[in-house]
């Protein structure tokens, strides 16, 4: 599977970005898609991740009723939708597809993920 996140760039605080992450290769369906994120200096962390079908979503607490992950299948394509945007939000952000076989969606490990996009940045100032 070869993932192409796109969408980032500069917004102001209280701002909103909408990242998209493209996937080829094998059955989109089949994967766990999450979310990471890693600023300067730290290490990557999640932030969100979706059930193959879309229907379930888990959050990391700094991103819980800003942040919103959706899936759409039939194009491929897992996005993230992020609101009320903070300075401590600057990072590159990276989309990843997990096979894994656990039946929670709260799959936050970036070694339970087989594969990553390139990453895409995102900045927001004060």
């Amino acid at each position: 599977v070869q993932l192409q996140a796109s969408g980032g760039g500069l917004v102001q605080a209280g701002g909103s970005l909408r990242l998209s992450c493209a996937a080829s290769g094998r059955a989109f369906s089949y994967y766990v898609m999450g979310w990471f994120r890693q600023a300067p200096g730290k290490e990557r962390e999640f932030v969100g991740s979706i059930s193959r079908s879309g229907g379930t979503t888990y959050y990391a607490d700094s991103v819980k009723g800003r942040f919103t992950i959706s899936r759409d299948n039939a194009k491929n394509t897992v996005y993230l939708q992020m609101n009320s945007l903070k300075p401590e939000d600057t990072a590159v952000y990276y989309c990843a597809a997990g096979s894994t076989l656990r039946s929670s969606v709260a799959v936050t490990t970036t070694r339970e993920y087989d594969y990553w996009g390139q990453g895409t940045l995102v900045t927001v100032s004060s």
